[in-house]
């Protein structure tokens, strides 16, 4: 009898932790890096100007990005580690009453008492602290936060996504830079949607047309605010 192969499932939920952060920190770049060089450019300033402006946004962007994205992560880490610290005594002093509660929860999802009893006994023969830790707490390793990893994509994406606009920067004249650097970024954006969908599994049509119109709305303020300012100066 020939053995059947081994059945892989990929699940999209692992990605989440560093998709959501490169994502995020492309977005960011994009818009923020594109909008502020739409902003100076409609202001009238030279090239010069304006690329040293781009510039100067992409590296303060990339470190406040890697640095929030830590620290935000880092509090997220830090609540789980908490938590799990706080049933690893409750499973030592109260290890009856934690086997109940583990055992109600497999019973709301559908087990008989008895069935829930057992499937709790098993489990917490096994590794007590990771059954709590998943099915009480919701803390499992796919899901765990993990600063240094969010950190690093945030700020790669974000150099990354803020790139794009000095290219076109590079490339355009003064006078055709502001629509030159917004259609470079609401193709970028919209790029980066349809990207982001396909890895996580989501409709890249709809993706695509939030990000580009969010982009487009926040390109169209900063060029507005830019060129009354550069009027008025």
């Amino acid at each position: 009898m020939a053995r059947k192969p081994n059945h892989r499932e990929h699940h999209l939920v692992s990605r989440i932790g560093w998709l959501r952060a490169a994502i995020l920190g492309a977005n960011d770049g994009i818009i923020s890096t594109g909008s502020l060089i739409v902003g100076v450019a409609a202001a009238a300033s030279s090239s010069s100007q304006v690329l040293v402006s781009g510039s100067a946004a992409l590296i303060a962007g990339a470190m406040s990005m890697a640095a929030g994205e830590y620290v935000s992560v880092s509090s997220q880490a830090d609540t789980e580690k908490a938590d799990i610290e706080r049933e690893r005594r409750e499973l030592k002093e109260q290890p009856e009453m934690e086997h109940r509660e583990l055992a109600r929860i497999y019973e709301k999802r559908g087990l008989d008492s008895d069935l829930a009893r057992q499937v709790a006994d098993q489990l917490m023969d096994k590794d007590a602290l990771e059954a709590h830790a998943q099915d009480e707490l919701g803390i499992s390793e796919v899901a765990t936060a993990r600063p240094v990893r969010a950190a690093l994509a945030s700020a790669a994406s974000f150099t990354a996504g803020a790139a794009a606009p000095l290219v076109a920067v590079i490339v355009a004249p003064l006078a055709y830079m502001v629509p030159a650097v917004s259609a470079a970024c609401l193709v970028y954006l919209a790029a980066l949607g349809v990207v982001g969908a396909r890895v996580g599994g989501a409709s890249p049509l709809r993706a695509a047309a939030r990000i580009a119109f969010w982009g487009a709305l926040a390109l169209a303020v900063t060029a507005g605010i830019g060129s009354l300012l550069g009027t008025a100066v």
